[in-house]
């Protein structure tokens, strides 16, 4: 407890001190307490489809809902691009992508989606922890009515 105590004022000083050149202290704390107020909160399903349905509800198409990346070898990063129209009379507005695990990580159109344009959703696959035939998925949460929206995509892991 003693050695804790002694050493406790030289990790807060290291601290202080290992922040960016041109950050200072100050910057650092205000920006620490930005960071926990922003903090994600695990909204369930339910919840994220009512989120979603809160706007005006539009119509959709996609280019496609699964998509095959073939043969890859283990290791591989891929990335997939999923094209999204909004056919409906109201700007769509994609609230979240939540994939089914962390092998993938969405990115996708912020903006609303004026009637009659394209928005993308991108879903990047990392193989390094899968051997042989994997079949993925990603829900969309969007204000449509049938919400939330499953992409899919498989691929056959090669060593």
């Amino acid at each position: 407890m003693r050695s804790f105590i002694k050493i406790a004022p030289i990790v807060v000083a290291l601290a202080l001190v290992s922040c960016k050149k041109d950050q200072t202290a100050d910057q650092l704390i205000i920006e620490d307490e930005v960071a926990q107020d922003a903090a994600p909160v695990i909204a369930s399903a339910e919840d994220m489809v009512k989120e979603a349905q809160s706007k005006p509800l539009t119509n959709i198409a996609l280019s496609e809902a699964h998509f095959d990346f073939g043969k890859m070898k283990k290791g591989a990063h891929k990335e997939h691009v999923y094209e999204i129209t909004n056919t409906g009379e109201n700007p769509l507005i994609i609230s979240q992508v939540k994939p089914g695990c962390g092998c993938t990580v969405p990115d996708y159109t912020k903006e609303p989606i004026l009637p009659g344009q394209k928005g993308k959703i991108t879903l990047k696959f990392d193989s390094s922890s899968f051997d042989g035939l994997v079949h993925k998925q990603a829900e969309v949460f969007a204000n449509i009515e049938k919400a939330p929206i499953v992409l899919t995509f498989s691929a056959d892991i090669q060593p």
